[in-house]
Formats: structure tokens, C-alpha cells, sequence
């Protein structure tokens, strides 16, 4: 057995869509963990291009197990929405590939209104997607969540919907906004909840499902270490923990299935949304990279922010989260610049600082120190052999290795499966 977990070392949008695909082609089950339909994953399958919000990589493979563990928020309407979609398309989905944790927390349309209220109003903007994972989180943390296991009854389900609304319905009244009928959100929420029951599974049930000495284990992560509600920047973050050892707990499976973990790394830095990016680069270079990236988030369709690769913030990511090894992504985007810098260290006021400080002031006032590169101009993509790279190329990615203190186990070389450069075999 091999359990893999994938997470993104910078702000998401690494391009771990086609590494969770590449491998979950190799594994028996995939897992997503945590996070809501506010990240999604855009894979391309013989020609095809497929993009994913909440629903695992492996469901476009009908013979693989695809799990969505109790650490993920669920809003049911957009998950009913993205299985009829993907169905049209030909994929099969049913109780015997879908698994959905029955402890998942579920999104209702009121927190989706509550973070647009929040979002339009606040004095902090954070840049969500307004898709209702924060207040949704919040709302498991207090104690006062619906989760997929209480949907299936409908007496019980009115005196728990009763408890959240005596606390979302306070909320309205300080919008001084109409209040929430009791009536309409039970009836609509366990409608929803019918149409998925096939899918609900116990954490027992899951356990039993997976052949522990036989099968190969995906865990699947979303968004990127720096976004994650503990150790990103805060508080320009996401509502769930993005950390590797998250896996285990929002997948409610042993941490001892684990035993590699990758941390997939585009060759430049991007974020969406507001908060610190110290090597942002908000001129031609940014946009050149951009361009070339197509950088363009996969649920909203918002422009990301470009950059410099940091390498001070991918190494506190990569140890943090106990990373094995890398997974380098985008390296073609970079085929056509003249001159490519890597963030090494920073300036803050008089000091010189070798980490990424806690404080959200230090966050957006340090100031990197690059050191440069000359750039390789020539066409990286399609190439599958690390010694094919131009040698400019390999230099670059040989010091992103020193920088981080992490090996290289896979390249991608353009967003085709085929064109990936396998230098250590993940799954045994």
C-alpha cells in the first residue's frame, strides 16, 4: 500500500489538477480532505478538458474509488449540478465509485448570502469567493453545523436547522436584512439531502472500503499551503487547514496509510485575491506572465497576481508540511523571458531575514533579494528527460532544489499528462 498526499506549496493554483489526474490514473482511491467548491481542479483527458470543483480527480475513471472526506464543506446544490454535468459528458458516477462522509459539513444558501454581506461590508477584504466556506466553517467550529448524517430526518434536522438560525437570523437583524423562515430552509435542505443519501457513507464504511495491503491511496488537497488558517497569511486566508497532516483528520483515515507526500510547486509564484505577495511583479513582467500561464482561476475565472518564485516561502511551506518531494510545474511558461529571478532572502527595515515573518504589517513590508538567472529561450514543452532541458533550465531547477532543501520527483512540461518528466517513482 502507498498513501500519497498532494498539497500546493505556494498560494494554490500550482497546477495540481494534472498531477492529481497523472496520478490518480496510478491509484485505487482518491480523497479530497478539506476546503469547499471555492478551489477547483482543471484536468485534460484525451483531448478533453474537464474542470472539477468538489468533486475528486479519480470520478472521471469509473473503476477508481472517489471519496469526499468529512474535513470538506459541501454545498449539495453545486455538487448535484457538477455529478449532472459531468454525466452528460459520458463519465459513470454512482454509490460504487462516489463516497461522501457522512460528517462532511454542509454549505446552505444562507451562508453563501452571509459571506457576500460580510465581503461587500468589511472592513477587511479578503477576496473569497463569496461561495460560503468561511461562514460554513465558522458555523462547524461553534458547534451549531448541519452535517450530511443529519439530513436524512426530518424532525430532527428542523431543531437543528432551529439552533443555526437562531444565530444566522440574529446576524440579518444587524443588516437589518429580511430573516430566514424555519420551514423553507428544512424542506429545501432535506430535498437535497435525499438526492445524495446513496452516496453517504460512515467513516467505518470507508475504512472497510480500502484494502490497506493492497491499494494505492490519493490524498487529494486544495488551494496551497498559504492559504491554510494556520500557517498562511493571515489573515488573507483560506477557512480550512491546507497542511499535509490535515489528510488524515479531514479524511478520517490513519495517518499511518501515509507515507510519501508532494508538494506540487509552480516555477513562478501567483495568488488570487488581496494580502501579501512580496515578489509580485504588477508590470509587463506579470502580465507576460500571465499571458503565457493563462492565469485565470478555474472556479471564478478571476486574473491572478504574478510573480517571482520565492523560494524563502515554498521552503517554509515544503518543511512545515513535511514534503518529500516536489512536483515542479509551469517550467515552459518561463521558455521565453531573457533574464528569471528567485526570491532568496528578504529586507525588513534594517533586517535581513531568511523566513517568511507571522505579522500581516512584516508580511507586506518585507522586500525580496533576488538573485538572477539568465533565461534559457528555448521550448521546454513536451520534453520528458531531464537531460533534454536546456542547460540553463536544469540550473535553474537544480537551485530551486538547494534553495528548498527538497528533491525533485516529477516535472511537468507543458498542462498534457504526457509531457511530465518522472525522476522518482511515486506510487510502488
Amino acid at each position: 500500500m502507498t498513501g500519497v498526499v498532494v498539497i500546493g506549496s505556494q498560494w494554490g493554483d500550482e497546477g495540481k489538477g494534472k498531477i492529481v489526474d497523472w496520478l490518480s490514473s496510478q491509484a485505487d482511491v482518491v480523497i479530497r480532505f478539506q476546503g469547499g467548491h471555492n478551489a477547483g481542479h482543471t484536468l485534460v483527458i484525451d483531448g478533453e478538458t474537464y474542470k472539477l470543483n468538489i468533486l475528486p480527480s479519480g470520478i472521471l475513471r469509473s473503476e477508481k474509488k472517489s471519496i469526499i472526506g468529512n474535513g470538506v464543506v459541501l454545498d449539495l446544490s453545486s455538487l448535484i449540478n457538477e455529478i449532472d454535468k459531468i454525466t452528460e459528458r459520458g463519465v459513470k458516477i454512482s454509490p460504487e465509485n462516489l463516497y461522501i462522509s457522512d460528517r462532511a459539513t454542509i454549505i446552505l444558501p444562507l451562508h453563501q448570502y452571509l459571506d457576500e454581506l460580510r465581503e461587500n461590508n468589511n472592513l477587511i477584504k479578503i477576496g473569497t469567493t463569496k461561495r460560503g466556506i468561511g461562514p460554513a466553517y465558522e458555523d462547524k467550529v461553534a458547534r451549531r453545523a448541519l452535517r450530511l448524517c443529519d439530513l436524512f430526518d426530518k424532525s430532527k434536522l428542523f431543531h437543528k436547522v432551529e439552533i443555526l438560525l437562531n444565530h444566522h437570523n440574529a446576524l440579518l437583524r444587524g443588516f437589518n436584512k429580511k430573516e430566514y423562515d424555519i420551514n423553507e430552509v428544512v424542506e429545501d435542505i432535506y430535498n437535497l439531502g435525499q438526492k445524495v443519501k446513496p452516496f453517504a457513507k460512515t467513516i467505518n464504511e470507508l475504512s472497510n472500503e480500502i484494502d490497506n495491503e493492497n491499494q494505492h491511496i490519493l490524498f487529494e488537497g486544495a488551494q496551497g499551503f498559504l492559504l491554510d488558517i494556520d500557517h498562511g497569511t493571515y489573515p488573507y486566508v483560506t477557512s480550512s487547514n491546507v497542511h499535509a497532516s490535515y489528510a488524515s483528520i479531514g479524511s478520517g483515515l490513519s495517518p499511518k496509510l501515509i507515507n510519501h507526500i508532494l508538494g506540487i510547486t509552480k516555477a513562478y509564484t501567483t495568488r488570487v485575491g488581496n494580502g501579501p505577495f512580496p515578489t509580485e511583479q504588477d508590470n509587463e513582467i506579470g502580465n507576460k506572465l500571465g499571458e503565457i500561464g493563462h492565469e485565470f482561476g478555474t472556479v471564478t475565472a478571476r486574473k491572478r497576481r504574478c510573480g517571482w518564485f520565492d523560494a524563502v516561502l515554498v521552503r517554509q511551506a515544503l518543511v512545515q508540511s513535511g514534503v518529500t518531494g516536489i512536483a515542479l510545474t509551469k517550467i515552459d511558461v518561463l521558455d521565453s523571458f531573457d533574464e528569471i529571478k528567485i526570491c532568496v532572502g528578504y529586507k525588513l527595515g534594517n533586517q535581513k531575514l531568511d523566513y517568511f515573518p507571522s505579522s500581516e504589517d512584516d508580511q507586506l513590508n518585507v522586500e525580496p533579494i533576488y538573485e538572477s538567472f539568465e533565461g534559457w529561450k528555448s521550448k521546454t514543452t513536451g520534453i520528458n528527460s531531464f537531460e533534454d532541458l536546456p542547460i540553463l533550465a536544469q540550473n535553474y531547477i537544480n537551485r530551486i532544489v538547494e534553495l528548498t532543501g527538497t528533491k525533485i520527483d516529477l516535472i511537468s512540461t507543458s498542462p498534457k499528462r504526457e509531457d511530465t518528466i518522472l525522476i522518482n517513482k511515486l506510487f510502488n
